[in-house]
């Protein structure tokens, strides 16, 4: 059985559910995805199937990856590809399309994507430092302190704390409720927040 799916985070806004409690809700564009490969554990040696979602222009798609979607019976190449392993491979099908309804209402899913890129940024920003004082004449007020002993151990220790690179990662949110479903509109409403900007691709996995 499949339990999962490509889609894009749409936005965020808030739902009134039936009691008249607001949530806060973020708004999932999942689906249709097709089935573009079927991995069998006699040649790959495992049971997977690779779906892909999202249209993308055939000119900008590689002489390699036209092929692959022409042996999955595909005349519109897909702009994302992942894999998902599932135990039933016999059910599955090149071709095969699945949509929202793989879901409902009450489920609990985790969604991964990839948070938004903030640059090079300092211990404050990145790792909540509290920073120097806020008083006349300090001039540390968003410098990190020290950073390693001189004499021993004479460098810095591995994995301090310091000044970088800021998100652009891949995360996950967990156990997050689906509050809605609407098949017609591929959209699944799950409370809370997802990671990554408005339209970052995700993929929803029941959890």
């Amino acid at each position: 059985m499949l339990k999962g799916l490509i889609g894009k985070k749409v936005g965020m806004t808030r739902l009134f559910l039936e009691e008249g409690k607001a949530v806060p809700v973020t708004v999932l564009q999942v689906g249709p995805c097709q089935v573009v490969q079927v991995k069998t554990p006699a040649k790959e040696k495992y049971a997977a199937v690779q779906l892909g979602w999202g249209a993308k222009k055939p000119r900008l798609v590689n002489k390699p990856l036209t092929g692959h979607f022409k042996k999955a019976g595909l005349e519109q190449p897909l702009a994302v590809l992942r894999e998902f392993r599932v135990e039933d491979i016999e059910s599955f099908s090149l071709g095969q399309e699945f949509k929202a309804d793989l879901f409902a209402a009450g489920d609990k899913v985790k969604v991964t994507g990839t948070s938004k890129g903030r640059g090079f940024t300092g211990v404050v920003k990145r790792h909540n430092f509290g920073g120097g004082r806020k008083t006349h004449g300090c001039t540390t007020h968003d410098a990190p302190g020290s950073i390693g002993a001189s004499a021993d151990p004479s460098r810095v220790m591995k994995g301090r704390r310091m000044p970088g690179q800021h998100g652009n990662q891949r995360r996950q949110a967990s156990n997050l409720k689906v509050v809605d479903v609407r098949p017609d509109q591929n959209l699944v409403i799950v409370k809370g927040a997802v990671p990554g900007p408005n339209g970052g691709i995700v993929i929803v996995e029941k959890a």
